[in-house]
């Protein structure tokens, strides 16, 4: 059961705290290394079936800038980023994600990594001129949940282009916000993440105290990563941030004019969960992009812990739409360290989607209700 006597129902309706409450009872071990000082995700490796419709996605349409490129990679950075890259797009036969990139506070912090790593029992690879364009000495591992995870911290510096204004476009995706993580067990994924020095800044759960996603930080925002419950080791979504509101309404705008709406998987919309206001992509491959915007200083020592409800449908979305399904079936594969596909787990705990989506395919449920918002019109 959750312990809600620990936690102050807000007038907002979500719950805080100053613990998480989440606890496995199938922990990994907790090494004797220190983790590496994580200071933010940096950049996220997709491998894509067609490069050509991939750059015409983030380039054409997204705005991403081109840092380098040649036949079979493309790498490019947001309006903000003053290091090398923020996306590796490399052709392959597997649409897939090679690397979930973090950077760390110093080069000793590497070491660090390959001790904490080793010591887990994980694929471990160290490469001094780095796996990709741009990025020096760097560190790999596939970590205990099946994830590709890499560390670095020499980058290549580029021009940073907030000041040039005679580029910038309506739906300008200023930097890397955050990863999003498909995994079957959340309570363990978060202790292993505590381990690595991240910290839970929301999470939805239900009375029973099963747990269907947390989201954690390094910088001080609601996340740099989050687990999200489901089949996996999968990716659920990479996420840029505009500066406003308007940036995301200008980019469904664009798609539309391009007659690319099938692009637009979910929104736009407010989430409850990070108070931000969203859209979910689908790129040519299917991947999943958000674009994201106004969420919320998380910095200081004793900032709470926000719990949702499984059942307050406002958690997924403020204005209290209903979650397209896609949203929480589809996911992209991840690699192992040679290139291989990780194979996917079952969740075997409750499906946020079983709880909260009713039988029309659409619709949510609250705890005290049988049909949800669409269930008489459908």
């Amino acid at each position: 059961m959750t312990n809600r006597t620990d936690m102050t129902r807000t007038s907002a309706g979500y719950f805080v705290s100053q613990e998480t409450g989440i606890a496995t009872d199938n922990p990994i071990a907790t090494p004797q290394s220190s983790p590496p000082d994580i200071l933010r995700c940096a950049y996220m490796e997709l491998v894509v079936t067609d490069l050509a419709a991939s750059r015409e996605f983030y380039v054409d349409v997204l705005g991403l800038y081109v840092t380098e490129e040649d036949e079979n990679t493309l790498y490019l950075r947001s309006t903000e980023e003053f290091i090398h890259h923020n996306l590796v797009l490399r052709k392959g036969e597997v649409a897939a994600v090679a690397a979930f990139s973090y950077r760390v506070r110093s080069p000793e912090e590497l070491d660090r990594a390959v001790a904490f790593y080793t010591e887990l029992g994980c694929d471990v690879r160290r490469s001094p001129d780095g796996f990709v364009k741009g990025v020096g000495d760097s560190v790999r591992v596939v970590d205990p949940l099946g994830f590709p995870y890499e560390f670095f911290y020499q980058s290549d510096h580029v021009e940073r282009m907030s000041w040039r204004y005679d580029l910038h476009i309506p739906g300008e995706l200023v930097r890397l916000d955050h990863f999003n993580q498909v995994t079957p067990d959340v309570p363990r994924a978060v202790k292993y993440m505590q381990d690595l020095g991240f910290r839970v800044t929301e999470d939805i759960q239900d009375e029973e105290g099963t747990v269907y996603a947390a989201w954690m930080r390094r910088k001080a925002t609601v996340h740099d990563t989050a687990m999200t419950g489901g089949d996996g080791p999968r990716m659920h979504h990479v996420c840029f941030a505009t500066h406003e509101k308007h940036n995301i309404l200008a980019i469904c705008d664009k798609l539309g004019a391009l007659r690319r709406s099938d692009s637009i998987e979910r929104g736009p919309g407010r989430h409850g969960v990070s108070n931000a206001f969203y859209l979910y992509l689908r790129d040519p491959d299917g991947h999943r992009v958000e674009v994201y915007t106004q969420d919320y200083y998380t910095g200081d020592p004793d900032n709470p812990v926000i719990t949702w409800d499984v059942h307050d449908n406002q958690r997924r979305d403020w204005w209290g739409n209903p979650v397209v399904p896609s949203w929480y079936t589809d996911a992209s594969l991840v690699l192992d360290l040679d290139g291989n596909p990780q194979p996917v787990h079952v969740r075997t705990d409750d499906s946020e989607m079983a709880v909260t989506i009713g039988a029309d395919g659409f619709s949510y449920t609250r705890a005290d209700e049988n049909e949800g918002k669409l269930g008489n019109q459908l």
